[in-house]
């Protein structure tokens, strides 16, 4: 039973990343389309809705195809464990890296109408907005401090159940949930792997919350205060969901493994808890898409009227690499809302973005190596 709650939640995980590559198009800002900045009312443009339901169906059978081949090798997975997983890995990049280059056409497309219909920008607009008063920011970084108890609880646990814990500690099982990898019990074995574990999650999703605090805020010059306040409420959403999701799933995760270790449960009863706790992050992430929006952006066209400016205030197309990439030296901020999809990104023009991504990388690999010596 365990080992199907953890093939279901794998396998889901693959058409879900084309589901959610489809949707975007329609949960970006409607002054961006693929990336390429465009009046308002070229959403509502014949050609441009036909690219865009294009792309979406692309995507579509893109991650039916990924889905349907995962679930057949799935299937096998028990006795063709390398298969399975070489095969999830490669679905789940096809899912991702293919609608990708659907939107590198896409993009190319909406240039050329764009070109073609002589959108610009005739003057740069910005607009100011004092984001204090009863404007919503992501909730204080000071609620992380909640991943103390986390810790604290998975610590209790291990030393309460250290001196009845087997002399052989299982670190690793197979898709049928048999253990086939041990290691002799030793403070570092108990403790090292899930407690590090939680540390570094902890830091992470700490990390993330801080660059949603310190991004740069979104605003439309033609209605800055709907804007900000769209932004405001997108961030704290997203803040509120990241803290709940980290969590939940480093307590799955610390807690489950440190009672794997104690005998309470399996390998693969840790498996299916850790594979339940992250339905509901992958449900929430796209609830919340749906609802807010890139940025707010579906908050905002429910908050504005028919009778809105078609202007372009602005025009950064030639500062967004392949429509995702953002690079801009004169530009002081280090995080912003992406543009094609949902969340964050990095200012690549900025010399201090190397350390947001060399910090983390190294934290990684210092993590991997330490969970491989452990493990033997």
């Amino acid at each position: 039973m365990e080992a199907a709650a953890a093939f279901a939640f794998l396998i889901a995980v693959v058409p879900a990343c084309g589901i959610a590559m489809a949707a975007t198009p329609w949960i970006t800002p409607k002054r961006e389309c693929f990336g390429v900045t465009v009046p308002p009312s070229a959403q509502n443009d014949a050609r441009i809705r036909a690219i865009k339901r294009r792309f979406a169906l692309r995507c579509l059978i893109v991650s039916a195809i990924a889905g349907a081949v995962t679930a057949g090798v799935g299937a096998q997975a028990q006795s063709h464990a390398d298969a399975f997983t070489a095969t999830l890995v490669a679905a789940a990049l096809s899912c991702t890296l293919i609608p990708f280059a659907f939107m590198l056409k896409a993009r190319k497309q909406v240039m050329a109408i764009k070109r073609e219909r002589g959108w610009q920008a005739e003057q740069r607009m910005a607009a100011a907005v004092i984001v204090e008063g009863d404007i919503p920011h992501a909730i204080p970084l000071v609620w992380n401090l909640l991943y103390l108890p986390v810790a604290l609880i998975v610590i209790a646990i291990g030393i309460i159940a250290y001196p009845s814990m087997p002399d052989t500690i299982p670190m690793h099982a197979d898709f049928a949930g048999n253990v086939n990898r041990f290691a002799p019990k030793s403070i570092g074995v108990v403790f090292g792997f899930p407690v590090g574990l939680v540390a570094f999650m902890a830091a992470a999703f700490t990390f993330s919350h801080w660059a949603m605090t310190c991004s740069k805020r979104p605003s439309d010059p033609n209605a800055p205060a709907a804007s900000a306040l769209a932004y405001g409420l997108f961030a704290r959403a997203q803040s509120i969901f990241l803290l709940v999701t980290g969590l939940c799933l480093t307590s799955a995760i610390g807690i489950g493994f440190m009672l794997s270790s104690a005998g309470v449960m399996t390998l693969g009863q840790c498996g299916a808890v850790i594979a339940i706790a992250c339905i509901p992050v992958l449900v929430g992430s796209i609830a919340l898409s749906l609802v807010y929006g890139q940025s707010g952006s579906r908050l905002l066209r429910r908050m504005q009227t028919r009778s809105e400016d078609d202007s372009m205030p602005a025009d950064d197309d030639a500062h967004w690499k392949l429509g995702v990439f953002y690079c801009n030296p004169d530009d002081p901020s280090i995080w912003l809302p992406e543009r094609f999809g949902v969340g964050w990104t990095l200012n690549f023009g900025r010399p201090a973005v190397w350390a947001c991504i060399v910090g983390p990388s190294a934290l990684t690999i210092a993590l991997a190596v330490a969970c491989m010596t452990l493990a033997g």
